[in-house]
């Protein structure tokens, strides 16, 4: 009976560091400050009560109809980039090189604050808020988007913190 041998695995290239724990637990909070908006709008469009007459609905924002495939849409595709951060801080899949990755992560945190900034002004000027029927509604939405404008700095914090380490290693 023969014994089989197997070649030891290659070595991998020169790692980097693994991300330090505040930047994993800031990547992760940023999918979970996606969520309430989310349900939020899920809500909306699954004919829960969220504040909106069902006129305002029908007219404003096409629910039922279009608008719901818009909402959905939009809950989902923020989900997904909500994710994007934890390519930054995992060892496992590296989709693109370092100094690709850390372009992109720079340019999605200077996006971020800016849309921050514009739905501040949206959320106190935009006519949308006379839309409510209630301020338990307003406040209710208000909770339930808040989290959203902890992701841009959390986003920057931790493309900081990748730049940083690919920095040392000489790959970005």
């Amino acid at each position: 009976m023969g014994f089989m041998t197997t070649a030891p695995a290659p070595l991998p290239a020169a790692s980097t560091a693994p991300a330090p724990v505040w930047a994993r637990r800031a990547a992760h909070a940023i999918a979970l400050c996606a969520v309430p908006s989310g349900l939020w709008r899920i809500a909306m469009t699954s004919g829960v009560y969220v504040g909106y007459s069902d006129e305002v609905l029908r007219d404003v924002f096409d629910i039922p109809g279009w608008g719901i495939a818009y909402v959905v849409g939009l809950s989902v595709i923020a989900e997904v980039a909500a994710l994007f951060p934890l390519l930054l801080v995992s060892d496992r899949w590296r989709p693109l090189r370092p100094r690709t990755l850390a372009a992109l992560a720079w340019t999605a945190s200077a996006v971020l604050v800016l849309v921050a900034l514009g739905q501040l002004v949206a959320a106190f000027v935009v006519e949308s808020q006379t839309y409510m029927s209630s301020g338990t509604a307003q406040t209710v939405w208000g909770f339930a988007f808040a989290p959203l404008f902890a992701i841009p700095a959390l986003m920057t914090a931790v493309t900081w913190s990748y730049t940083k380490r690919h920095r040392a290693q000489g790959r970005v």
